[in-house]
């Protein structure tokens, strides 16, 4: 196992990192604890942090503005429907959650019902908390590589996901992932909605534009 020394030891290695994303293989006795990989990510926070379902890291460098302020609509849009409704918890991309699988994940926009959300203990909220979210959603970004984020969209789905939509403003196009169904592509639809999340409806001119 890795010592907290080994794990702030690797900081400087991460400020180096120059890439959008790297995929860091660890040998088995690197493996991170749930507890260890929290502190590497308090320790990096500059950095977007993700681990496989076989422990594997993926390291991302923070967005560019225009995809930042593309999944701040996608976020916001979420909240202010929550707001309303108060069903459940929205979360943004700084958000970790750690699936059935043992991968931890950070969707770009997550939503979770507040029953199950309220079922866990405070100091499982307070890191990476074990549960999967009712609804997820992810933004490519022109770095992002679409057969990656499609395989994540399906672990979304194979850990208990009910809903995911996959985005990319470049071309225009929505992926919905479901349970037991193949994904159904959107071409430039006005807004998104599903029964799943009752009556909300994302308009996709803020998240697909690069100006609002």
């Amino acid at each position: 196992m890795m010592t907290a020394q080994g794990v702030q030891a690797m900081g400087p290695i991460l400020e180096q990192a120059q890439r959008t994303c790297i995929h860091l293989q660890l040998p088995p006795a690197l493996h991170l604890s749930d507890d260890q990989l929290f502190e590497l990510c308090r320790i990096n926070r500059e950095l977007r942090i993700e681990r496989t379902a076989l422990g594997n890291l993926i390291i991302m460098s923070p967005t560019g503005s225009e995809t930042g302020a593309r999944n701040a609509s996608l976020t916001g849009q979420l909240w202010l429907w929550n707001r309303s409704t108060q069903m459940g918890q929205v979360f943004d991309s700084s958000s970790g959650f750690t699936l059935p699988n043992g991968a931890m994940r950070s969707p770009d926009a997550a939503w979770i019902r507040q029953d199950r959300w309220a079922a866990l203990h405070p100091e499982q909220k307070k890191k990476f908390a074990p549960i999967t979210p009712d609804f997820v959603a992810e933004l490519k970004s022109p770095t992002d590589d679409l057969a990656d984020l499609k395989a994540k969209m399906q672990e979304y789905i194979d850990n208990g996901v009910l809903l995911g939509w996959l985005l990319d403003p470049e071309q225009r196009q929505v992926w919905i992932y479901r349970p037991g169904l193949e994904a159904e592509i959107l071409n430039n639809p006005v807004y998104i909605s599903d029964a799943r999340l009752h009556d909300f409806k994302l308009k996709t001119a803020s998240v697909f534009s690069q100006t609002t």
